[in-house]
């Protein structure tokens, strides 16, 4: 694939150009006020993972709409008794699920507390899911996938309810006892990216212990360009759908505009390590950049960087990027 987005010195200075809505902080504290009405209900169930070093738990807690969504919780078998750990939040790129009980527990084996959101009516490709989405006619008409889900009105859309399921994922990981609540380190690749960059800007001011953020290669940034510009992968849903409905265009960005990455990572106020790949058509890099030039703009400037794989498609840097994980982390929980 070759470079087909801005040169990097372009990337760097890029911001974009869309507009946040002028209720956007009203109608995410409206959401979320709705959302903690309701009991957290946080279930976690010893189960066999048929591994010696790690203990799992079977999570379920209440998320949008208090619909149950499950989750799996991954400990250090032989950590101290009584010690608290850090806990790293982990959110699913698109269309995965939480997976097999044993099938992720990297950070667990780095030593931290590995919890895992699975995502509401997903897990049909790649990665096993066990959340349904109970809202699946909400809004009418849409295009195969999710992307357009709910796209008549804000109230409706998908990610609405994904986005509330990981807030609520952060105070359900906070609950166990073996989890330090003032230590949660938010991450995900790809859609899970873009939900932490959600996350880092829904939680912040509204709830405490999160202290860092680690986007990568993030999905769900800077939605005009991306429509525009992506050739592979979910924002071509959008496209397919407005090749048919064109008149839907406007309606629809106005839709997306509340749930841009670009205007929900201004509140963050942890520090973040972002990725971009040059090479990436699935989530093109301007997109990312746009992200991260945004990232904490007004919750403090908070510590940021970003990592650049030149030579990678949407798989970005993978077992090299999570060297950089580690390191950050080791820094930030030091």
């Amino acid at each position: 694939m070759p470079l087909f987005d801005l040169p990097l010195e372009k990337l760097r200075d890029y911001t974009s150009s869309v507009v946040p809505p002028a209720d956007l902080d009203a109608f995410w504290d409206r959401t979320i006020t709705e959302a903690r009405a309701l009991p957290l209900d946080a279930v976690f169930e010893p189960v066999d993972n048929y591994l010696s070093v790690i203990d799992t738990f079977d999570v379920s807690f209440a998320g949008f709409g208090g619909d149950r969504i499950k989750g799996w919780l991954h400990l250090p078998a032989h950590r101290e008794p009584g010690r608290q750990l850090p806990v790293v939040v982990e959110y699913i790129g698109y269309s995965g699920g939480r997976g097999l009980v044993n099938q992720n527990t990297r950070w667990a084996q780095a030593g931290y507390a590995h919890f895992i959101m699975d995502t509401r009516g997903q897990g049909y490709g790649g990665v096993s899911g066990d959340t349904p989405d109970p809202h699946p006619s909400a809004g009418g008409n849409n295009y195969a996938g999710l992307m357009t889900r709910g796209a008549d009105h804000q109230d409706n859309y998908y990610f609405r309810r994904v986005y509330v399921d990981a807030f609520r994922a952060v105070e359900a990981a906070q609950s166990h006892p073996a989890v330090d609540p003032s230590k949660v380190v938010l991450a995900g690749v790809s859609q899970g990216g873009g939900i932490t960059v959600a996350a880092a800007g829904l939680t912040a001011g509204r709830l405490d212990g999160v202290i860092a953020a680690l986007p990568d290669v993030p999905f769900l940034q800077d939605f005009p360009r991306a429509i525009d510009i992506a050739p592979r992968g979910p924002y071509p849903e959008i496209a397919g759908f407005l090749g048919r409905h064109r008149e839907r265009y406007e309606p629809m960005l106005a839709v997306l505009n509340y749930f841009d990455g670009v205007h929900l990572g201004r509140a963050a106020t942890v520090p973040a390590l972002f990725s971009a790949a040059q090479m990436d058509d699935i989530c093109p890099p301007s997109t990312v950049f746009a992200s991260y030039n945004s990232y904490g703009v007004s919750g403090g400037a908070p510590e940021k960087d970003i990592e650049v794989y030149r030579f990678n498609n949407h798989e970005g840097g993978q077992e090299h990027h999570w060297i950089k994980q580690l390191q950050f982390l080791r820094k930030h929980l030091s």
